[in-house]
C-alpha cells in the first residue's frame, strides 16, 4: 500500500513511494545542476541519470523525454501561480487575476523557505525555456495545467472552453514577450535575478493593457 497512518491517524507516505519521490527530486535536481552548467540544449538524458545516480532505463519510469523533466520544473512555478491565483478578489478582471498571480508568485520565490520554491529553481525553469527554442514554443500550446484549471474554475467554465483558451493563450503570450531578451545567448544568467523578470513582466503586462485601452477608445 502507498500510504500507512501515522500517530496522529494521518496518511503517510510508504517506503516505496518516498523512495520513489525521492529518486524522482534527484533527477530533477540533476537536471537543475546540468542546466546551470550548460544548458538545456547541450544536457541529455544519460547525464541526468549519471548526476542523479541511476540508469537511464530508471529515468525513463519518472519522465519519457527530457522535455517531461523540463515541463515537470515548469510545472513547480505553475503549482505556485495557480495558488495566487485561487487568492485573487473577484472583483477585478480575470488577466489582472493572473497579472497578479504570477508577480506573487516571482516575489515569493526570492523569500521562499526550505522545501518552497526557490529563486535559484524558479530561475532555472525560466532559463530552460528561454535556451530552447522547442520548449518556448511548447510553452506557448495550451494544456490544462494547474493555471489553467483554477482560472476555468474562476471563470466558470471547462477546461476547454475556447475564451479560457484565448485568455490562456493571451496571457502564455504577455509572459513570453516578457522573457523574449532573455533567449539572448549572450546573458549572463548568473546575474539575472527575480526583480529583473518581475520588472520585465510588470513593463509588459502596462505596454499591453495601454494598448487594449487604445482599442476600446477605437470603438
Amino acid at each position: 500500500m502507498p500510504f500507512v497512518a501515522d500517530g496522529t491517524g494521518e496518511p503517510r507516505l510508504g517506503l516505496r513511494e518516498r523512495k520513489k519521490q525521492r529518486t524522482r527530486a534527484m533527477l530533477l535536481d540533476a537536471a537543475i545542476e546540468l542546466c546551470r552548467r550548460q544548458g538545456f540544449e547541450r544536457t541529455t538524458v544519460d547525464q541526468i541519470a549519471a548526476i542523479a545516480d541511476v540508469s537511464p532505463r530508471t529515468f525513463s519510469r519518472y519522465f519519457a523525454t527530457k522535455d517531461a523533466i523540463a515541463f515537470a520544473l515548469i510545472d513547480e512555478a505553475i503549482d505556485v501561480a495557480a495558488v495566487e491565483l485561487a487568492g485573487q478578489p473577484t472583483t477585478i478582471s480575470h488577466l489582472e487575476a493572473l497579472h497578479r498571480a504570477y508577480v506573487g508568485m516571482y516575489k515569493n520565490a526570492a523569500s521562499a523557505g526550505p522545501g518552497g520554491l526557490s529563486a535559484d529553481r524558479l530561475l532555472c525553469s525560466v532559463r530552460i525555456i528561454m535556451t530552447s527554442p522547442a520548449l518556448r514554443q511548447a510553452a506557448l500550446e495550451y494544456r490544462p495545467h494547474a493555471v489553467n484549471v483554477e482560472l476555468a474554475k474562476r471563470m466558470g467554465v471547462d477546461t476547454e472552453d475556447r475564451t479560457l483558451r484565448l485568455l490562456s493563450s493571451v496571457w502564455g503570450a504577455i509572459v513570453m514577450t516578457a522573457l523574449a531578451d532573455l533567449a539572448d545567448e549572450q546573458l549572463d544568467w548568473e546575474q539575472l535575478g527575480i526583480d529583473d523578470i518581475v520588472v520585465r513582466l510588470e513593463d509588459t503586462f502596462a505596454e499591453f493593457t495601454g494598448l487594449m485601452s487604445e482599442v476600446v477608445e477605437l470603438v
